[in-house]
């Protein structure tokens, strides 16, 4: 072998990783789908608020079509060895995840918390994805 193995495939499918993927993925989509809500983008203006919502309608259907690939690759090996290309779009979702559950518990702010939904599991979920962002990075020697 002279290439190095993602193992970030093999921590979706045989660590349970897929689950807080699958979850960070949802949770990335459905703040898109309430930007407009956000009380970032209505701090910024809206000419910045356009061009984010622009780029929610275009982000939106990719969520889609990795979460299909995740699912997918839960039953075929070879698919989920396709989400190495998906690594940083992976990274992202976790990111946002992470940094709604911060802001609802930093803030308080409605939005954050109706978002993040339940605040316990939430918490819990910090770890979990400290635990997925650098197991989705990790490549055999």
């Amino acid at each position: 072998m002279t290439g190095k193995i993602w193992l970030g495939g093999i921590y979706l499918k045989d660590e349970g990783g897929y689950e807080i993927i699958l979850k960070s993925l949802n949770h990335y989509k459905n703040r898109l789908k309430t930007l407009n809500e956000s009380p970032e983008l209505k701090e910024s203006g809206a000419t910045f608020g356009s061009i984010l919502n622009q780029q929610a309608r275009k982000t939106v259907p990719k969520i889609n079509e990795v979460i299909e690939k995740i699912q997918t690759g839960l039953r075929d090996v070879q698919i989920l060895k396709e989400l190495e290309e998906e690594k940083q779009f992976l990274e992202k979702a976790l990111s946002c995840y992470e940094s709604d559950i911060n802001k609802a518990e930093d803030t308080g702010n409605e939005y954050f918390v109706k978002l993040v939904g339940d605040m316990v599991q939430g918490r819990k979920d910090l770890e979990t994805i400290k635990t997925a962002l650098n197991k989705i990075n990790n490549f055999s020697n």
